[in-house]
């Protein structure tokens, strides 16, 4: 893929890193599910989108399938509902990888807010259908909330993989 001219050329992103920040997403969403407030937002599928997006050969769909049913089994919640909520989500993220990053991550926070309403529509139906539930009016504003943390968020994982402004003798590039 060409990248935009005035782009700087990433580092290749460490497995390590990534599985890191999954896992740590995992526990933060877990903890601010705790609060009980609705309209929190959903750090997971920000960051399941963002290296869907970056590194989607590494994450790809199982991945946000197997934590979206962590997700449930923390909630107590129907079996599956984060999962589809995710892979709906991840699958979105897919889709338009390739024309999202020739974006800036505040140009991406626009593109992705779409996808995050979608998710969250999912998921509200799926309760809805199968609980008998009415989401809370409050819930509306995590998807809005998430798409504003995308650049922040995005900036945060992407900052181990940018290169050196310096150049040493030591580096070649």
């Amino acid at each position: 893929m060409i990248m935009p001219a005035g782009r700087p050329l990433l580092l290749p992103a460490n497995p390590r890193f990534i599985a890191f920040t999954l896992v740590l997403a995992l526990l933060i969403n877990m903890l601010l599910g705790l609060t009980g407030l609705h309209w929190l937002p959903d750090v997971l599928a920000i960051v399941v989108v963002f290296w869907n997006v970056h590194q989607s050969r590494r994450v790809g769909l199982f991945l946000p399938f197997v934590l979206g049913l962590a997700m449930d089994v923390h909630e107590s919640a129907l079996l599956g509902q984060n999962a589809l909520s995710y892979v709906v989500l991840s699958s979105m993220a897919l889709a338009i990888q390739r024309r999202l990053l020739w974006f800036t991550l505040r140009e991406q926070a626009l593109q992705i807010a779409p996808m995050f309403v979608i998710a969250a529509v999912v998921e509200w139906l799926t309760r809805l259908i199968v609980q008998d539930a009415w989401p809370q009016w409050s819930q509306l504003a995590a998807p809005f909330l998430q798409a504003a943390l995308w650049p922040v968020l995005g900036a945060l994982l992407l900052a181990p993989q940018r290169r050196a402004f310096a150049p040493d003798d030591i580096r070649p590039l």
